[in-house]
């Protein structure tokens, strides 16, 4: 299946309403636009320039803050670039971790063309190989509100895949200076900016 028929902007919205002490990474380009549209918050990190690196940050956060949710919300061609990274995590299975795949089978940020997950390549299946305890694939609507629950259980480490529309919406550009989401996450977290 290429994509799907979720609204990104709908999902995310959802999977971050009444959040909590949640915190979140977003992907590159519009997995971090769709966060930013959900509301700014001091506990998101987003990433600039940093393609395939959500979900080793997301390990890294949750390492370091093993008491609090952490939820990676990243996009299908970002994921497929990061696959050593998700052995990586499959092997360490951080308990407060969940990877949220919004997979609409394109390189939204290059020009819509076709992604390996487009191509048949199911991330799923992908993650389920490598020893991940749970995966999802997600195609309706009714099925985020338990993909929210989980976000925030810490009940062990998850990737759930969530097929949405190929569609580029307008960008809701989430603050570009590094050092300043650095910096306020620290804040939120009850450290100073270093």
């Amino acid at each position: 299946m290429i994509g799907g028929t979720l609204d990104r902007r709908a999902v995310v919205a959802d999977l971050l309403k009444e959040r909590g002490d949640l915190l979140v990474v977003s992907g590159l380009g519009s997995p971090s636009y769709d966060v930013m549209a959900a509301g700014d918050h001091d506990r998101n990190y987003y990433l600039w320039a940093a393609m395939g690196s959500a979900v080793t940050v997301g390990l890294g956060l949750a390492t370091a803050q093993p008491d609090l949710p952490v939820a990676v919300i990243t996009g299908d061609g970002e994921a497929l670039m990061g696959l050593g990274a998700l052995a990586t995590i499959a092997l360490r299975k951080p308990r407060n971790l969940s990877i949220v795949v919004l997979d609409n089978g394109h390189f939204g940020e290059t020009g819509m063309q076709p992604s390996h997950a487009g191509q048949g390549i199911e991330l799923t299946r992908v993650s389920e190989a490598f020893g991940f305890p749970v995966t999802d694939l997600i195609t309706e609507r009714q099925n985020i509100e338990p993909l929210r629950r989980r976000l925030h259980a810490k009940e062990g480490l998850n990737l759930a895949v969530v097929k949405i529309r190929a569609e580029n919406p307008p960008r809701v550009l989430p603050p570009r200076d590094g050092v300043h989401v650095k910096n306020r996450l620290r804040a939120a977290l009850g450290f100073r900016p270093s």
